[in-house]
């Protein structure tokens, strides 16, 4: 579908999020999915481990989606049956997400995880590659989001809808999380808007201000689903320490390759804690 075509859908982008919805129940065959997961830059590995997908096909051949164009993002949706004790969890994982610093407007940001909530989600499990600003943070460790700054002033809302975020990252969810890895720190995630990365004087500005991780994703997804009912789980992934901590220069290809290397446990985590989120 061209980026033409889904201009006009985002001008009632509810109706176009449920479009989708109708789209992946036809294609999968399963009129609702339980649980959704967006996959950040180089967590595909992370997506593999929940075992073979039942159904596999691109984005942009659903209502409201494009095709990917960053580097990490595969642009595809999978549809998983996960097995457990409960019974089955039908599972929708997007392998790639739209970034607001791709210029498309904040819509097509969130088009995603609205409908995957529109599919029957409640649970919608966001996942990133970051930087990190906290200097106990080592390249590769994961860490659960518990808040959020957002220095983009963009909302996926609009008009008098007044959504409190006291517990956007949910601690019931969190709680679990932690229970099945206690090592899992939790830190501030910092939405910037990119590309370009942060100056030094700018990652100085986000310690002081509290927090602890930074990246240019995952803020307006979260709002999104939330405001939708859905819980929220976000997962960073420090992929390499924030600008002036090191005095490295950042390159988006290591971002990748860190992922990739640190994503096998992810996955492992996520297959064992899915079954006990619902």
């Amino acid at each position: 579908m061209s980026a033409s075509t889904n201009e006009g859908l985002y001008l009632d982008p509810m109706k176009t999020a449920q479009q989708g919805a109708e789209a992946i129940a036809q294609r999968t065959g399963i009129a609702s999915h339980q649980i959704a997961l967006v996959m950040g830059s180089g967590w595909v590995s992370a997506a593999d481990a929940l075992g073979t997908p039942h159904h596999e096909f691109d984005t942009h051949e659903i209502p409201g989606f494009e095709a990917q164009t960053v580097l990490g993002h595969s642009g595809k949706i999978r549809s998983y049956v996960i097995d457990c004790d409960k019974g089955a969890i039908n599972a929708l994982v997007f392998l790639g997400r739209t970034h607001l610093y791709e210029g498309k407007g904040i819509e097509p940001v969130v088009h995603g995880v609205r409908t995957a909530v529109k599919a029957g989600c409640k649970v919608i499990i966001l996942t990133n590659a970051c930087g990190g600003i906290n200097t106990a943070y080592r390249v590769g460790q994961p860490v659960l989001i518990r808040d959020h700054i957002s220095l983009t002033a963009t909302s996926p809302l609009s008009g008098a809808q007044f959504v409190d975020l006291t517990d956007l990252y949910s601690k019931r969810i969190r709680a679990i999380v932690k229970n099945e890895d206690p090592t899992l720190e939790e830190g501030v995630y910092v939405h910037w808007r990119g590309p370009t990365y942060e100056t030094p004087a700018e990652i100085h500005m986000m310690r002081t201000m509290g927090a602890d991780l930074v990246g240019m994703s995952t803020v307006p997804e979260a709002i999104a689903a939330h405001a939708m009912g859905a819980e929220v789980l976000g997962i960073s992934l420090v992929t390499n320490a924030a600008a002036g901590v090191t005095g490295e220069k950042l390159n988006h290809e290591e971002v990748i390759a860190a992922g990739k290397n640190a994503a096998d446990r992810m996955g492992a985590l996520l297959k064992g804690v899915i079954p006990k989120l619902l």
